[in-house]
C-alpha cells in the first residue's frame, strides 16, 4: 500500500495539478509546486505482505510536494509494533522519497526515485535504517492502468547487513465504468535480505481488493497473502498469514 500511494500519487498528482488549477482560476497563474497531505487508519499495516504493526491498528500520514516539471519529494510515516517481523525497530517507521514521474504519449507513463527507510526509535546499536532506489513504467488504455516496476536496495548499508534485496511488482487497477469504484490486484517478489524470514530469503505476496473514492475520502479493502509456508503455523507467527485488510484515506 506504501509504495502505490508513493509513485501512483506523485504520478497523478505532476500531471493534473495545472490542469486544476486553471480550471480554478482562469486569470491567475498557476502554481508550479503542488503539496498535498493524506491521512490513512487501517486495520493492518501490511508491507509486501508482512504485517508490520503485529496485525493491528495503524495510523498512517504522508505529505508531497510535487512540481510541474515531474520532480516530486515527500515524506510517509506509520505506526508499527516491533514484537514480530519487526523487532528492535520502535514504535515508528519513516520513509523519505523523491524522484521524478513523467507522462508520455499513447497512455505511457515512468517513475523513478529512491526511498530512505527510517527508524527513528529503533533499539540503541541496533543497524535499521536502508536506501532503496526504484523504478517503474506504467500504461492506462480506458479504465485499465497497469504498472510493472522494481526497488533495489544494495548490500553494505547499515539496515541490511552484508546482503542486497530486490522486489519485482506489478499492479493492475481497474476503474469501473459511471462508479466510484476501482478494482486492485498486485503481485510481488521478494528476493534478498527483506525476505529473511522466507526459506532462503525468497518468497511471494499478493493482494486483491477495491476502493470506493468520494471527493477527499477512500475507503477500501484488500485480501494479502503470500506464499510463506504456514508448516507449525509459521506464516501466522511472522504475520504472513493470509488476512483481509480494512482501510480508510482522507486527503487533504
Amino acid at each position: 500500500m506504501r509504495y502505490s500511494m508513493i509513485s501512483l500519487g506523485a504520478l497523478m498528482l505532476a500531471t493534473t495539478a495545472p490542469a486544476m488549477a486553471q480550471d480554478a482560476s482562469e486569470t491567475e497563474p498557476a502554481s508550479p509546486i503542488t503539496v498535498t497531505s493524506a491521512v490513512t487508519l487501517t486495520s493492518d499495516y501490511r508491507f509486501r505482505g508482512l504485517s508490520q504493526s503485529n496485525k493491528k491498528v495503524a495510523v498512517q500520514s504522508t505529505v508531497n510536494v510535487n512540481h510541474e516539471s515531474g520532480l516530486y519529494v515527500g515524506t510517509w510515516v506509520s505506526t508499527i509494533d516491533d514484537e514480530v517481523s519487526l523487532p528492535g525497530y520502535g514504535d515508528v517507521e519513516v520513509d523519505l522519497y523523491g524522484g521524478y514521474t513523467k507522462t508520455l504519449g499513447n497512455g505511457v507513463g515512468f517513475d523513478v526515485g529512491a526511498l530512505y527507510y527510517y527508524y527513528p526509535d529503533g533499539a540503541k546499536g541496533l543497524k535499521t535504517d536502508f536506501f532503496e532506489p526504484y523504478a517503474s513504467v506504467m500504461y492506462t488504455v480506458g479504465p485499465v492502468t497497469a504498472k510493472v516496476g522494481a526497488n533495489y536496495a544494495w548490500s553494505g548499508q547499515s539496515g541490511l547487513a552484508d546482503n542486497d534485496s530486490l522486489y519485482l511488482r506489478g499492479d493492475l487497477t481497474v476503474a469501473v465504468p459511471n462508479t466510484p469504484v476501482s478494482v486492485i490486484g498486485h503481485i510481488g517478489r521478494t528476493d534478498g535480505q527483506l525476505g529473511v524470514l522466507a526459506v532462503d530469503s525468497k518468497y511471494t505476496d499478493w493482494s486483491l481488493g477495491a476502493e470506493i473514492a468520494q471527493k477527499f475520502v477512500k475507503l477500501g479493502v484488500q485480501y494479502v497473502d503470500t506464499d510463506i509456508t504456514n508448516d507449525s503455523g509459521y506464516a501466522d507467527s511472522i504475520g504472513a498469514d493470509p488476512r483481509a485488510v480494512f482501510y480508510m484515506t482522507l486527503s487533504f
